[in-house]
């Protein structure tokens, strides 16, 4: 490919490292236009612009909030005219591009973002929003807006720690009731996590055999549990193909979550509430360009 639109977050632009590579790849006869964002509303103004004028590959430079940001805005267009997407891994955690192996050096990502083979995948869609790698309802997004390290840990899947454990007990949990095509549950739910990715909070496995094109999420919602049985807990967790007297794991297309007060919810990042939602996948519906044997791509389908 010799031309590509980059759509650079605004706070990544004036980067050294990524301006030097965008030149140099000028200077090998590569057209690349680029465009910054200043606000999230930014980036559907730019993916419109870029659909109307017929660019058929774009470039997102920034973190896993970027990478969401058009998804959501190309997922306002038909499926025929949305452009390929590619990252530019530029973001504090970068949990999708991690998973998928795209290069963090920003020579190496670009360099794919021009030559590499797209494939179609999922995402996931949020009542009104979208979700191209985890959202977390409960304690898990409320971790991730107050930000306490120990606690972002406890939200990923690898990372449960005692002292983690032991804080999350004195979150006050959210009764509600999930429906999904598995059937339906009411009771105290301390977190749920709606994967298409697999990592979460700064490379936590969260969903670690989540393929992003087999048009499943995969799902985990820890109940509330009393202190005795936390290692009864964390021998659940790690146990991702299994349910447990605490933990639930699983697949599913849809599932809708109805609590009777505001739940915090994290889409890819970006806080949202709601009592009521409906998180549903989207097959194939991001043209997404990913290295040679991607680890999130599902073979043979």
């Amino acid at each position: 490919m010799n031309k590509l639109r980059a759509i650079l977050n605004g706070k990544k632009a004036g980067q050294p490292e990524l301006r030097n590579a965008i030149f140099s790849a000028r200077e090998q006869g590569v057209d690349i236009e680029v465009r910054v964002t200043w606000e999230s509303a930014d980036m559907l103004r730019l993916v419109t612009e870029a659909i109307n004028e017929g660019v058929t590959r774009i470039a997102v430079a920034g973190g896993d909030g970027s990478v969401n940001e058009a998804v959501t805005a190309l997922c306002q267009f038909p499926k025929e005219l949305r452009p390929e997407l590619a990252v530019l891994p530029m973001g504090t955690a970068n949990d999708f591009a991690t998973a998928c192996e795209i290069p963090i050096d920003i020579d190496s990502a670009l360099a794919l973002a021009l030559t590499g083979e797209s494939y179609w995948v999922d995402s996931i869609k949020a009542n009104d929003r979208y979700v191209m790698n985890v959202a977390s309802a409960g304690f898990g997004a409320q971790v991730t807006v107050e930000t306490p390290v120990e606690l972002k840990n406890f939200l990923g899947g690898g990372a449960y720690t005692l002292t983690g454990l032991l804080k999350a007990i004195q979150f006050q949990p959210y009764n509600g009731t999930l429906y999904s095509e598995r059937g339906s549950w009411s009771g105290d739910v301390l977190v749920g996590a709606f994967c298409n990715g697999r990592f979460a909070g700064g490379g936590q496995p969260l969903a670690p055999n989540a393929y992003i094109n087999d048009g499943l999420m995969d799902i985990s919602l820890i109940k509330h549990f009393p202190p005795l049985v936390i290692p009864q807990v964390v021998e659940e967790l790690k146990r991702f193909d299994a349910d447990g007297e605490y933990v639930i794991h699983g697949q599913t297309r849809w599932i809708e979550v109805d609590f009777p007060q505001i739940l915090p919810i994290n889409l890819d990042g970006e806080p949202y509430q709601s009592q009521k939602v409906r998180f549903e996948i989207q097959p194939e519906s991001i043209h997404l360009v990913l290295p040679d044997g991607c680890p999130c791509l599902k073979p043979d389908v």
